[in-house]
């Protein structure tokens, strides 16, 4: 390296990330210090689980470290889930672990002999200090970095608590797998997460609810005293061996997100950047992989230590998210462990090793054949050859063929809510595409319930003749399809343009008066002001619904969806955000309740009583002072007792100044917690977008039908072709006779 090239680095903290960085930057030939408070040989925790991904990585950038680590590790393959005492095993994962200290010990050595000069029991400087002393300064001082709170103004750092208690502990014996224990106590449901570090010593961690952990008396415990009363809880597990601590305390686990990883010349990296949940072991292995990142930045970079941080952010922020994702879904299944303990126990195990959603249906078949084969029979899959998908639906008197659902998509192509020519395309071409259920978009049940004047109805004669010609073309070209219709009414949200010319923007002319639970504009100082209903409107909205159901029932429709969601009138009565009535229709959830669950009764008295209903919901507004997830699980209950057949369980759109946490299958964790807390089938929907994960879904009991709306706008034979890649050829997705000379892929120009 050049000398002008060479750079002063300040690194605070020792721990694994911090000294890592300090060694790769020093192999560069830059000057490393490294300030830990604490000594060399004090450590907290026990073992660290490192990916065969991450290794690799440290192979390429330091073979001294990576040949350390090898002689080190302890490797096993298999998951132990132990569910009501019954133990099952999944093979095939691949873990390594080393202890904590013996991992510092290699990176203090391979430091030294860089020439890195390590402060041990030593409080860095001021950051403003060591910026101003050194080139740059990698800021490694953990969870509760003092780096970030001082520039916490630029970070804008979020700490979110998580709602369960932990405490780790050790074992002196080394198990033989990573094993996952449920101890169901007096007090509630506790969980064991333990794996081996060493020929003799194994990782043990003890988490339960923070509600549990007070009940229980844990709170009042000495380090000494919970390592003893854990040990006595997992004593099977443990082998009548006792629990040791290592500066063991219980604590909460705190997700780390800043909006900025660095500020001028200093860099945030590992738990000071971003936290993962434990639960997924990538606490150390996200920060070595930053080490690696920024060290290859600042190569990529001579001498340009902005660049370098910015790189190094661009390269490491979609990891660390997706990551923070995975992990969040796996912390969140733990907080509700409660909720699946009385899954049947193999498809607890699947749904415990698919709760991050990174292994997968398809993935842990690779891994272990044996083991997914038995929760797919368990399952009711018929065969071998059938996928999980595949297998029939029964709700009420209708039979799905599978369990695939075209979601109900506003087209907003109807000309006076009557559906054309565009609409017997749509609906029919995914109707022959092979979906189970094929549901209509939210069709309005009066002039003035609709969203913009391109959407359908179901109030007038003409509009039903025309769906009649709909469902006549699906029951006769596409056999065995089932046409749901979703009734709805638009509320607060209606009077706006067609999507695609501006979304939730109001008519510039040509509007009609808007209703609602209160008067409150959907986006304040742009959307019109509603009329709140009084007790006359709610009267005639009934008879609407039902009159629209008469209706849907003589056009041959197999199955009604009752809208509840997405902020539309019968949502904005649910939600407390847009309820603000001071009558027996607002307050109370119960009075929430009242008017929803009033249109569903007078929808199922005339809706054919072996033709099933289904209610979508918003389980959460995304939006404090929301509908709560508690609150979503209790309207669910209500509806499923005026015989909802299942529950669509969406989220908000019910509020303008929401905000979702996006991801891959982002909603269906709301579905799961009421399909499991009720018993009562689920519609998942929300970024589910591959067969793999509706698989996944269904065999972990997540859910009984999965929706998939944009994948079928790309394909709409979306559910023919994840059978042809499945190699299944059975009755749950037949190709109509005309399009079986397509039912294989065509050969590509080198096939």
């Amino acid at each position: 390296m050049d000398a002008g090239s060479a750079l002063r680095v300040a690194v605070v903290g020792g721990g694994p990330g911090g000294l890592y960085a300090a060694a790769l930057l020093a192999r560069q030939g830059h000057t490393v210090e490294v300030w830990e408070r604490n000594a060399p040989e004090d450590t907290f925790g026990f073992g660290v689980v490192l990916s065969d991904e991450t290794l690799g990585g440290i192979e390429r950038a330091d073979a001294v470290v990576h040949a350390a680590l090898g002689a080190e590790f302890v490797r096993w393959d298999d998951v132990d889930v132990v569910h009501r005492g019954r133990l099952l095993t999944s093979g095939g994962h691949g873990f390594a672990a080393v202890g904590r200290r013996r991992l510092l010990e290699i990176l203090h050595e391979r430091c030294a002999g860089l020439g890195v000069r390590l402060r041990f029991r030593s409080e860095a400087p001021d950051v403003r200090e060591l910026a101003a002393s050194h080139d740059l300064v990698v800021a490694a001082d953990g969870v509760h970095s003092a780096v970030r709170e001082a520039g916490a103004a630029h970070y804008r750092p979020t700490l979110t608590a998580g709602r369960c208690r932990y405490i780790w502990l050790a074992a002196d014996f080394a198990l033989e797998a990573f094993r996952f224990e449920i101890a169901e106590t007096e007090h509630g449901v506790m969980q064991l997460h333990a794996y081996p570090y060493a020929a003799d010593a194994s990782t043990v961690i003890v988490e339960m609810r923070e509600e549990v952990w007070q009940a229980a008396g844990l709170d009042l415990c000495d380090e000494e005293e919970s390592a003893a009363r854990c040990a006595k809880i997992f004593s099977e597990a443990l082998r009548g061996r006792p629990l040791r601590g290592n500066h063991s305390a219980w604590t909460q686990f705190r997700t780390v997100v800043n909006a900025h990883w660095s500020h001028g010349n200093t860099v945030l990296l590992g738990d000071a950047a971003h936290t993962a949940h434990f639960s997924i072991g990538s606490g150390t292995k996200l920060a070595v992989e930053d080490a690696l990142a920024l060290a290859e930045a600042v190569a990529a970079a001579p001498g340009d230590v902005p660049a370098a941080l910015a790189a190094y952010e661009r390269a490491r922020r979609p990891a660390v998210a997706s990551t923070q994702r995975a992990a969040a879904a796996s912390r969140r299944w733990f907080e509700e462990l409660a909720g699946y303990v009385d899954q049947p126990a193999r498809q607890f195990a699947f749904n415990l090793l698919t709760r991050s959603r990174r292994v997968t249906h398809d993935n842990l078949r690779m891994r272990d054949e044996r083991f997914t084969r038995a929760v797919e029979r368990d399952f009711g899959c018929p065969d071998d050859a059938t996928p999980p998908m595949f297998t029939p639906l029964t709700l009420r008197g209708l039979t799905l063929r599978n369990r695939v659902v075209v979601s109900p998509m506003d087209m907003y192509s109807a000309e006076e809510g009557v559906p054309g020519d565009f609409h017997l395309v749509h609906l029919g071409a995914r109707a022959l595409g092979g979906a189970g259920l094929v549901m209509t978009e939210m069709v309005c049940v009066s002039e003035q319930g609709r969203i913009t004047p391109g959407c359908a109805g179901l109030y007038t004669r003409e509009q039903a003749d025309a769906w009649r010609r709909i469902t006549d073309f699906v029951h006769t070209s596409a056999p065995g399809t089932a046409l749901g219709v979703q009734l709805g009414h638009a509320g607060r949200k209606g009077s706006t343009k067609v999507m695609w010319e501006g979304m939730d923007d109001p008519l510039p002319h040509g509007n009609w008066p808007l209703v609602a639970a209160s008067a409150l504009p959907y986006r304040p100082g742009v959307s019109a002001s509603p009329r709140a209903l009084d007790r006359a409107d709610l009267a005639a909205l009934r008879s609407d619904f039902a009159a629209a159901a008469v209706r849907a029932a003589d056009c041959g429709f197999d199955l009604l969806e009752l809208h509840c969601a997405h902020g539309y009138l019968l949502s904005g009565f649910l939600s407390p955000l847009t309820n603000h009535r001071d009558d027996e229709y607002g307050g109370s959830l119960e009075n929430r309740l009242r008017f929803p669950l009033e249109v569903f009764d007078a929808v199922r008295a005339v809706w054919p009583a072996e033709r099933p209903m289904t209610v979508r919901l918003s389980a959460t507004d995304w939006a404090p002072g929301g509908t709560s997830p508690e609150e979503a699980v209790e309207i669910a209950a209500a509806f499923a007792a005026r015989g909802a057949d299942a529950i669509d369980v969406s989220t908000g759109q019910v509020v303008a100044d929401e905000a979702p946490e996006y991801g891959r299958s982002y909603q269906t964790p709301y579905a799961d917690r009421i399909r499991n807390a009720l018993g009562v089938p689920v519609i998942a929907v929300g970024a589910i977008s591959s067969w793999d994960d509706v698989n996944s879904l269904l065999l972990a009991g997540r859910a009984d039908l999965c929706a998939l709306g944009r994948p079928h706008l790309y394909d709409p034979h979306w559910t023919l072709h994840a059978a042809a890649d499945q190699s299944y050829e059975g009755p749950a997705a037949p190709w109509p006779a005309p399009y079986r000379a397509g039912s294989r892929k065509p050969p590509t120009g080198r096939g």
